[in-house]
């Protein structure tokens, strides 16, 4: 599957989500640990964007930049 070296992660998780995921698997065609993998990569650049985002933030603010808008205005 992987070239790469894996590791074992073990995550428990209620009955109703487990559905769910078994659901989206099947929907897929792709295994249960591919749909987790694939959340978990999602969420994890999600989550640095949003890290990323809060620090630029100040500096945006500092050069008159307030909202999305006032960048889409510049880029425009």
């Amino acid at each position: 599957m992987y070239d790469m070296k894996t590791q074992t992660v073990t995550i428990r998780i209620d009955a109703a989500l487990g559905h769910r995921l078994d659901r989206a698997a099947r929907r897929s065609g792709r295994s249960r640990s591919a749909v987790v993998r694939d959340a978990l990569e999602r969420q994890l650049a999600i989550d640095q964007l949003a890290d990323l985002r809060r620090r630029i933030v100040p500096f945006a603010e500092a050069r008159g930049y307030l909202t999305d808008e006032d960048i889409f205005r510049h880029l425009s």
